[in-house]
């Protein structure tokens, strides 16, 4: 994919609210937040889905994205928890395909909902059959 809103952010061809910046990573303000503080953290580097990061460039998100979210909840902003929100591949509604989390302050009554429907629990061996599946592929 050449066309890429988030690579053109990082190249400089649109303008951004810069939240942080290092080598690695660029956070910013979301154009369409849910909520007032509504930031985005993104690697330099694009890679489309979050298993195709390199591992240094992973770590280095994250720890944007935690310091993103305690610079959210200390900035005066309404903020009485955050969401953090990670859309892995298009069935996770993930709509732009450079690997991006959502750093989202959270408070009583604001618009952001999720819903999920709880299904009956899994018996053990369901759980423990799923899991084994898993190891093999790590």
């Amino acid at each position: 994919m050449t066309d890429c809103i988030f690579c053109d952010l990082v190249r400089g061809e649109a303008e951004i609210s810069t939240i942080y910046e290092d080598d690695a990573v660029l956070g910013f303000m979301n154009i369409h937040p849910v909520n007032p503080g509504h930031a985005l953290v993104i690697p330099k580097r694009r890679a489309t889905y979050l298993a195709d990061l390199d591992e240094e460039t992973g770590r280095a998100m994250w720890t944007a994205t935690q310091r993103a979210a305690a610079a959210v909840r200390a900035s005066g902003l309404k903020c009485e928890g955050v969401n953090l929100f990670l859309a892995d591949g298009e069935a996770a509604f993930q709509e732009v395909f450079h690997v991006h989390m959502h750093v989202i302050p959270r408070f009583k009554g604001d618009p952001f909902q999720i819903h999920i429907d709880r299904n009956p629990h899994p018996a053990r061996s369901e759980l423990n059959r799923v899991a084994a599946m898993i190891r093999r592929a790590f």
